[in-house]
């Protein structure tokens, strides 16, 4: 057969065939290889760019580890009043030991301990038979002056009408009426005697010389009562109004006036306020505590507050027109108190201030501000002239949380 009938048929030799597998398969090996080559470009590629992208990061996350961040808090001007809260003891209106005056055994008592009385009630007797018989003879012994200044009387009436008649000379009707000047006073001695005996006496009942409550009974039947001793058989104390007695200190005595109203709490009673008034002020330091104290009146018809009792004390006070700062923005180091303020190009300035008072959680700033600065809160000790940070203002509400906190601890 032919070899164009070969090639008709589609019949090649078996030679022919091999370099054409041959190059397709070289076609096939080098397409392979190209996309291989690719591949590890690409991955390549992309391990660069994942590395640069890290690196970035890497940098990025450093840079802001290196920042300092801290939130401030700018210094404001006290134009609204300040209130300063003090501890106070409560006590009664009036408040006084009820001692006897005369000297006996307990008979009896009427009222024990929370029993409230009124002016004059009875609280307990005494049974006196030493005072009962010294009033006895008191009154015998003023008969008996009453009867000599009868006769004295008598006498000198008779020597007066004997001296008309000339019977009697004037020397002895001068005698008479002496005798009877002198009855006169042993009668008059002996009824102040027996009415300071009825005084003694009318002791033996002891009475409420106010109404109030009976916050204490020292005594029981058959005590004996001795009234040089002192001993206090009842204390009486009245409950509506009560006083509070509180000790203000130096740098806030002269914002304290009487008639300025106050608020007082008690730790037991949350949910309640009870408003009051200064009475009265002692009108001086004391050296010793360098304080002034002042009385204040609190209405107490419920009875709620005891006498006794602690108590806070809350005292507005009128503004002072000082800068007033947060207390944590302040740093005390050897150069004296300091506050970090933040400029306009992030860094810090360290200034030294001059304090005033201390409101708690703020301090009055007397001197080393302008008032437009922004202060850091809470600096730590590290914190240097110069620094670079990273500001963040202060949420009103986180704030208001830390004042909470703070009156919370106080």
């Amino acid at each position: 057969m032919s070899h164009d009938r070969h090639s008709e048929l589609g019949i090649h030799p078996l030679g022919e065939g091999e370099p054409q597998q041959r190059q397709q398969m070289m076609r096939r090996a080098k397409l392979v290889l190209v996309v291989v080559l690719l591949l590890l470009a690409a991955g390549a590629a992309r391990t660069l760019v994942s590395r640069a992208a890290n690196a970035r990061a890497l940098e990025a996350g450093t840079a802001e580890r290196a920042k300092v961040f801290v939130r401030v808090a700018p210094a404001r001007s006290s134009s609204e009043g300040q209130t300063l809260t003090l501890p106070g003891s409560l006590q009664g209106y009036v408040q006084s030991p009820i001692s006897a005056r005369a000297g006996g055994y307990l008979k009896r008592w009427t009222k024990d301990i929370g029993a409230e009385v009124k002016k004059g009630e009875l609280l307990a007797e005494l049974d006196t038979p030493e005072i009962d018989q010294q009033l006895s003879q008191a009154l015998a012994a003023r008969q008996q002056a009453a009867s000599g200044m009868e006769l004295a009387r008598s006498s000198m009436v008779r020597w007066e009408a004997l001296r008309k008649k000339d019977a009697v000379s004037q020397q002895e009707l001068d005698e008479r009426r002496s005798a009877f000047a002198q009855a006169s006073s042993n009668l008059a001695a002996a009824d102040a005697n027996v009415a300071r005996l009825r005084q003694v006496e009318s002791f033996k009942r002891i009475v409420a010389p106010f109404s109030g409550i009976i916050t204490r009974r020292n005594v029981d039947v058959g005590d004996l009562i001795d009234p040089g001793a002192g001993r206090a058989l009842f204390v009486l104390s009245q409950t509506d109004p009560l006083r509070v007695y509180v000790n203000v200190p130096q740098a806030y005595a002269n914002l304290v006036k009487p008639g300025q109203p106050v608020t007082v709490t008690q730790s037991e009673l949350r949910a309640r306020k009870f408003e009051g008034k200064v009475a009265r002020t002692a009108g001086a330091i004391d050296a010793t505590t360098r304080s002034m104290q002042i009385e204040v009146t609190l209405a107490n018809a419920d009875k709620a507050l005891l006498p006794g009792a602690f108590v806070q004390v809350a005292l507005p006070l009128k503004p002072s027109g000082t800068l007033l700062v947060a207390a944590d923005t302040l740093m005390f180091r050897r150069d004296g108190s300091l506050v970090a303020a933040v400029d306009g190009q992030n860094r810090v300035q360290l200034k030294k201030v001059r304090l005033g008072r201390n409101f708690g959680a703020t301090v009055e700033v007397l001197d080393g501000l302008r008032g437009d600065e922004k202060l850091i809160l809470n600096p730590p000790d590290s914190l240097a002239e110069g620094d670079q940070v990273e500001p963040a203002p202060v949420q009103p509400k986180d704030r208001q949380d830390k004042s909470a906190d703070r009156k919370a601890a106080s």
